[in-house]
């Protein structure tokens, strides 16, 4: 009998790139972000969801995104957590809106958010069933926050997660390494050049549906 293994590489078919919450509000300069945070975030993560984007669209791999956006104008429908730290994104402000150098294309889907996992407020993992998707890759914002909840709920949820190790970030490198070893048993993890040439080579071996 074959022991089961996350070391299993993607499926374009039964794939999705999922990036979380890289919108304006948590990527903008504000008070409380880190040097280390925007920096990261622009010099590498940004780049590397960008390049992942255009390979996983190449590839037929579906791209979707979440961003932290209340249903409400008052933001009474906030988790109990989002009320105590404060997180409070408007219904269709500018803080909710996916940062412009990762635009969705028309027909990708954004899922919002007002919990730190979005399979917890979001009808994402209902949505991924129907399309079929086994192999999950998760970029995103932040490393130790949102991203490593939705990891451990995607992994659970019996997903095969690939956590993108330069696609995602968080307030400072320790932050980032030490949550990076404490998933490390929850998911698989590559870099985005090691993605990018696995995509490549499986989506030639295994071309999307025209």
């Amino acid at each position: 009998m074959t022991t089961p293994s996350r070391e299993v590489p993607v499926d374009p078919a039964r794939a999705a790139l999922l990036i979380i919450d890289v919108q304006n509000y948590c990527a903008g300069a504000k008070p409380g972000q880190t040097d280390y945070l925007l920096q990261s975030l622009r010099d590498a993560v940004l780049p590397n969801i960008g390049q992942l984007q255009f390979a996983c669209r190449r590839a037929g791999v579906e791209v979707a995104y979440s961003v932290i956006e209340n249903m409400t104008r008052d933001g009474r429908d906030r988790s109990l957590d989002y009320k105590i730290s404060g997180i409070d994104v408007a219904r269709g402000s500018w803080d909710a809106r996916v940062v412009d150098a990762i635009t969705p294309a028309e027909d990708e889907m954004i899922f919002r958010k007002t919990s730190s996992s979005v399979f917890i407020s979001t009808n994402i993992d209902y949505v991924l069933r129907n399309l079929g998707v086994r192999s999950l890759i998760v970029t995103g914002l932040m490393t130790d926050q949102c991203v490593e909840s939705a990891v451990r709920d995607a992994c659970d949820l019996g997903y095969l997660v690939t956590l993108v190790t330069d696609g995602c970030t968080t307030g400072s490198a320790e932050r980032h390494a030490q949550s990076l070893f404490g998933i490390r048993g929850y998911c698989r993890q590559r870099t985005t050049e090691e993605l990018l040439a696995e995509i490549a080579v499986l989506a030639d071996t295994h071309p999307a549906p025209a």
